[in-house]
């Protein structure tokens, strides 16, 4: 029998307090990405989909979507940190943009874990609050995000 190896996030224990988490790769944002991630959420914010209005504004032109840049920069830590061993999101706080990302920006992630418990109502399962980082190309932070999830435990035989 040859040995396998599945791809996974970390277990809970495996988390370690304000180690920072660099994701990789990083995601070039094309034109057609923010306008398919607009229209299907129902967006038809003109600073996303019209470049001629868009060209009027401070930016001289269209602003990617925040919430593709979020749901990028959380999916961008989802192969190292939570593949197959997160239970759930348990909710965001403080979420921030303070720059804005443009059609052909790269954007890179990293995570710091800022706390973290074993859950109280689960104890197979732990609490884990993350600080989520977006940079893009040049470094500059263009996304933050609060997050805490419920994670699964190492399975009892792997506990030491």
């Amino acid at each position: 029998m040859r040995a396998s190896i599945s791809q996974r996030g970390l277990y809970f224990e495996e988390l370690d307090l304000e180690v920072v988490y660099r994701h990789s790769p990083g995601r070039t944002v094309g034109e057609s990405d923010n306008t398919l991630f607009s229209t299907l959420t129902m967006n038809p914010q003109s600073l996303h989909l019209d470049a001629a209005a868009s060209a009027d504004t401070e930016f001289g032109e269209r602003l990617v979507n925040s919430m593709f840049t979020l749901s990028t920069l959380i999916g961008l830590s989802v192969a190292q940190l939570t593949q197959e061993t997160t239970i759930a999101n348990l909710g965001f706080g403080r979420v921030s943009f303070p720059a804005p990302v443009l059609a052909g920006d790269t954007l890179y992630a990293e995570s710091t874990v800022v706390g973290k418990r074993v859950s109280k109502s689960r104890p197979e399962a732990g609490i884990v609050e993350f600080l989520h980082l977006a940079r893009n190309q040049r470094g500059e932070v263009v996304a933050q995000a609060e997050r805490t999830a419920m994670m699964r435990r190492l399975p009892l035989e792997h506990q030491g």
